[in-house]
Formats: C-alpha cells, sequence, structure tokens
C-alpha cells in the first residue's frame, strides 16, 4: 500500500497571528486561525486547498492571535472547532469574536485521543496564561507532529510531546537581550519572560540539545516575536546549542525559523 504523504503549512506564526495547515493530498486540518479569513483562504488557495477541504480547527488558547476567524470558520463555514470546554468560554468571551460559536463547538478531553480521518488527535496541558491552554500531537501514517506554540517553560507533559514527535512545530518568541533592552513596559517584559508567558531562544534550544531524540527530523521554530527577535537569532541559537552536543542542523535535523505574516513553503512528507 502507498504511504499517504502529509503535508504541512505554516500560514502565519508570530504575535500579531497564527494559522498552520496539515493535511493530506486531499484534507486537511487548522491549527489556530489568528489571521483574517481572506488571508486564510487567499493563502490555502495558493497551494490548491479549497476551504471546503478543511475538516476541523483545532485552537491552542483563546487570545486573539489564535482566534481571530474561529467565528467565521465555524459559524459561516460550518467548520468544527474543537478544543476544551475553558478554552471555548474563553474564546466566546473575547473582544475579537464578532461571530460567537455555537453549532459548530467540539469539546476536547486533554490526553484522549479523538480521530478525524488519518489523524488521531491528543491535546495536552501547555503553561500559558490564556483561559486554558493546549498543545496539539497529532500522529497520521506513522508520523508524529506535535505543536507547541505559546508556553512560558516546559513541563514534563509538555516535554513528553516534544520528545514523541518526528516533526516539532514549537515557540522560540524572544531573544533575552532583546526583550530586556526593548520598549515593553516592565509589567510586559515580565509576563513574557515568565513561567506562563512565552520560551526565550535559549530556553528551547537548550532544551532541544538535551533532548535531541533521532527520531526527530524537522524543527519549526515558531511565534517568533517582532520586537525582540529575529528569524536568524533563533535560528542560530538553536543550530549553535545543538552543535554543542554533536547533533549538526542539516544533517541530523532541519530547521526553520518560521516567518511571522507570509506562509511557509509547503513540507511535504511520505
Amino acid at each position: 500500500m502507498n504511504s499517504m504523504k502529509i503535508r504541512f503549512i505554516s500560514l502565519a506564526s508570530g504575535s500579531s497571528g497564527n494559522c498552520y495547515f496539515l493535511g493530506t493530498q486531499t484534507y486537511g486540518i487548522l491549527i489556530d486561525a489568528g489571521i483574517g479569513i481572506r488571508t486564510i483562504k487567499k493563502s490555502l488557495k495558493e497551494f490548491g486547498i479549497g476551504l471546503e477541504m478543511i475538516r476541523a480547527v483545532l485552537v491552542t488558547h483563546d487570545h486573539a492571535d489564535h482566534i481571530k476567524s474561529v467565528g467565521n470558520l465555524g459559524e459561516k463555514c460550518g467548520i468544527p472547532v474543537y478544543s476544551t470546554q475553558e478554552i471555548h468560554v474563553g474564546i466566546n468571551k473575547s473582544y475579537c469574536m464578532t461571530e460567537k460559536l455555537s453549532t459548530c463547538v467540539r469539546y476536547l478531553q486533554k490526553e484522549e485521543s479523538i480521530v478525524i480521518h488519518d489523524f488521531t488527535i491528543t491535546a495536552f496541558e501547555v503553561p500559558h496564561d490564556g483561559t486554558d491552554n493546549v498543545g496539539y500531537c497529532i500522529q497520521a501514517d506513522g508520523k508524529t507532529f506535535s505543536f507547541l506554540t505559546d508556553l512560558g517553560h516546559i513541563t514534563p507533559t509538555a516535554g513528553e510531546y516534544i520528545r514523541k514527535a518526528n516533526y516539532l512545530i514549537v515557540e522560540a518568541n524572544y531573544d533575552e537581550e532583546m526583550l530586556k533592552m526593548g520598549p515593553y513596559p516592565k509589567y510586559l517584559k515580565e509576563r513574557i519572560a515568565g513561567p506562563n508567558g512565552h520560551m526565550s531562544n535559549r530556553e528551547t534550544a537548550q532544551f532541544l540539545a538535551e533532548n535531541f531524540s533521532e527520531s526527530l527530523k524537522y524543527i519549526w521554530l515558531c511565534h517568533l516575536s517582532k520586537d525582540n527577535n529575529h528569524p536568524e537569532l533563533a535560528y542560530k541559537t538553536v543550530e549553535m546549542a545543538l552543535k554543542e552536543k554533536g547533533i549538526i542542523v542539516k544533517k541530523d535535523v532541519q530547521l526553520i525559523a518560521l516567518k511571522r505574516s507570509i506562509p511557509s513553503e509547503l513540507y511535504e512528507f511520505e
């Protein structure tokens, strides 16, 4: 039997909006929808993907940069929106939700898998300051994708799902020096650097270097800050940490710093 091709695209990844596509040649799912609906449609169309191919939207938490278009996708396009009950409550309370969710609501329990076509999906707890917060582990055709987009630190649970992944989408939000010297007010700097805020390049790099598994093939660094990071800096920090442990980027693992507001290329895995 031919193994299927699994396709991954980051439509946007950053503090202004996040949306990822994971699918096959005939259908797919979105993880978060924090960019405009027109942008989602246009970006998917450029890859030959119509909205009618989207079977579900999985939401990680209720911050605006992750949910901006879920009302439109769920209620107007009839796509089921999956998340925990607490996240759903938070979504409908959010100022950015002009279209409240009702008919499209689907509940997930953390650590309980659901199946959508060929995808087995498990939501798991991550530490962040949304109403409730999850990462997603998605398995299909013997491949494991783990999405950890906003998390303040790596808990044992988060670490377990990072180590499981063949394909890892993980946050490298800020450079510590840039955040410290940057224009943000003190409370915001403290929130970002706090245990329920975001991961720095160094923290992500260190964890990946110390917990590298040979089954990990791709690392995409996501949710980079516009003001407190540069893609090159995030990339270099992780590359150097891996190199210190004898892990060579491009040979032992592929590393990509995702762009904030423009789609990545389409990655296809057999």
